[in-house]
């Protein structure tokens, strides 16, 4: 593989189209059964999109909203998504269908959304009302079927606000950007400000906060399926919490994503972090910039610049399992980018000539 790897870095990428306005947020599935994913974007068109997670290919877009949308993810067993959004909801679909299960109601713009790690029934929200809420989806099935007329199909749900748990009431002095849930469900983590709080979920309280080198651009949960991590990955096989603040780039690790692996200072602003738990590296959006610049983990030497985009990169996703990652740019368009050698998805192969393609 190390003679191949200079020529691996020269791969075209795939540019998935259809969306007419910046792309803020991007994330992928988990794998199914049938070692498929999907990929969800948001973006300030206000029209979230589902696509093939290996080829880019459209599937669907979720109609609804009436507000940019800033942030959208697909539930752990892939069969609804939610979306947050700057018309004052945050709205669950079905992902089978594309129908609306649910619209949350907020007081102000929602920024952010988040599952759990591993289970599709609650829902986290927050943003600009710097409120952190938790949503028992299970409990607005049961509410919408017991409202349902046999009859008609079941209408989406309108949820007030008061229907969900409010978590660390009155801790948030700015707009909550990003939640991740961390792999144990009793922890929530979020990025206000230039801050990071982890809150414990039974006790509805802030146990820990940490001031950052910057504003945070980007908090994201990165993990692996379990049929693709191993003991020697970074995080020893656990998910990596990677956080984009200022110039550095942060993980921690841990069932809490509380123990800090290490911090990267660079020599530039940082829009995005992604990072390759099995390749060893981490890819980065300049800020301000439009080059994705991939960089080495353990040396922190840059091992690649990608020129593809044509405004800021502000979302990273790598796929469940490893083998390409997604950018999301200000330009309206997502970028896959092979991470793998040989044959993969919609890519011939790798290196031309070689006996592997």
């Amino acid at each position: 593989m190390g003679e191949h790897a200079p020529a691996s870095r020269q791969y075209v990428p795939l540019t998935c189209h259809g969306h007419s306005r910046p792309v803020p947020h991007i994330s992928f599935s988990p794998l199914d059964k049938q070692e498929a994913y999907y990929m969800i974007s948001a973006c300030k068109d206000g029209n979230p999109m589902l696509r093939d997670g290996q080829t880019g290919d459209w599937i669907g877009t979720f109609l609804g909203h009436k507000g940019a949308v800033w942030q959208a993810r697909l539930s752990p067993d892939a069969q609804t998504a939610a979306t947050a959004s700057a018309d004052f909801t945050a709205k669950v679909w079905d992902t089978h269908s594309g129908e609306l299960l649910y619209s949350l109601k907020h007081n102000h713009i929602v920024r952010a959304i988040a599952y759990p790690f591993d289970q599709s029934r609650m829902l986290a929200t927050g943003g600009f009302e710097k409120i952190l809420r938790v949503y028992d989806l299970q409990e607005l099935k049961q509410l919408g079927s017991a409202n349902a007329n046999n009859n008609e199909p079941v209408a989406p749900l309108t949820v007030e606000p008061s229907q969900a748990f409010e978590i660390g009431e009155g801790v948030h002095k700015e707009a909550i950007k990003f939640i991740v849930w961390a792999r144990d469900p009793s922890v929530i983590i979020t990025a206000s400000g230039d801050t990071l709080r982890w809150f414990n979920l039974p006790e509805r309280k802030c146990i820990r906060a940490i001031k950052l080198d910057g504003e945070i651009k980007s908090c994201e949960l990165v993990s692996l399926a379990p049929s693709y991590s191993a003991p020697t990955d970074i995080g020893g096989g656990q998910p990596v919490l990677a956080v984009a603040a200022g110039k550095t780039a942060y993980f921690w690790g841990g069932m809490r994503a509380e123990d800090e692996i290490r911090h990267i200072k660079l020599n530039h602003g940082i829009a995005s972090v992604g990072l390759d738990l099995k390749g060893r590296k981490f890819v980065v959006g300049e800020d301000p910039g439009t080059w994705a610049r991939v960089y080495d983990w353990d040396s922190g030497n840059e091992l690649d610049v990608h020129k593809g985009h044509h405004g800021p990169i502000w979302s990273i996703a790598f796929s469940p399992d490893g083998n390409i990652y997604a950018t999301g740019s200000e330009d309206g368009t997502i970028k896959l980018w092979k991470n793998c050698e040989g044959f993969y998805g919609l890519w011939k192969g790798g290196v031309a000539g070689s006996s592997a393609e």
